[in-house]
């Protein structure tokens, strides 16, 4: 069943009549991979921006969302990625890979007064923030950031795949695909495969 949920600017609208100049959107990529980094993106839009089909970045095609980072980075205010590697992953745990990934993305930013993020609130943020369940399906700036992260780590595993062939890491981005766990049992882990996974 296809999510018909269109992302709106109701809450960048709704912080901007309270004030909020600088208000930005905040997802990652790359959560729930067994491999490779996790990437955020943070994206501010101008409230009068239109982009078609602004959407939930894993409701999108790989040629949609490549078409609209094109489009994002070009109409964007501002935009910025932030990271987290393999190894802050293994020392933090992932979910605090996470949020060091998404604080980086957002304070790689100037004068943000606000943040609106995908599911979470972020520790230790320098503005306010709103964390929102399904914000990337609902919130235009945070549906941009989704994009923008997700391409961006898409293209790093590409790279990558070179670097490592074997494991796949072009096509399944170093998700736990069958794919992947069968690459793994043959050629064992490599360096970008996070240490503190099971399957």
């Amino acid at each position: 069943m296809s999510i018909k949920t269109v992302p709106t600017f109701k809450y960048e609208r709704m912080l901007a009549g309270h004030g909020y100049r600088r208000i930005v959107g905040v997802d990652e990529a790359g959560c729930g991979a067994l491999a490779g980094p996790v990437v955020a993106g943070a994206v501010i839009l101008p409230l009068n921006s239109r982009i078609g089909g602004l959407r939930d970045s894993k409701l999108l095609s790989e040629s949609q969302r490549e078409e609209l980072y094109t489009l994002i980075t070009a109409r964007a205010v501002a935009w910025s990625i932030g990271s987290a590697s393999v190894d802050e992953i293994y020392a933090l745990g992932i979910r605090q890979a996470n949020y060091l990934a998404m604080r980086r993305a957002v304070e790689d930013l100037s004068g943000i007064d606000y943040a609106l993020v995908d599911a979470w609130t972020i520790p230790d943020l320098s503005c306010p923030q709103k964390g929102i369940i399904r914000g990337d399906q609902s919130v235009k700036s945070i549906a941009a950031s989704s994009i923008i992260a997700k391409v961006t780590r898409d293209r790093l595993m590409k790279t990558l795949s070179q670097q490592y062939p074997g494991y796949g890491f072009e096509k399944h981005k170093g998700y736990g695909t069958i794919e992947h766990k069968q690459a793994i049992s043959l050629q064992g882990l490599c360096d970008i495969h996070r240490l503190n996974f099971h399957f």
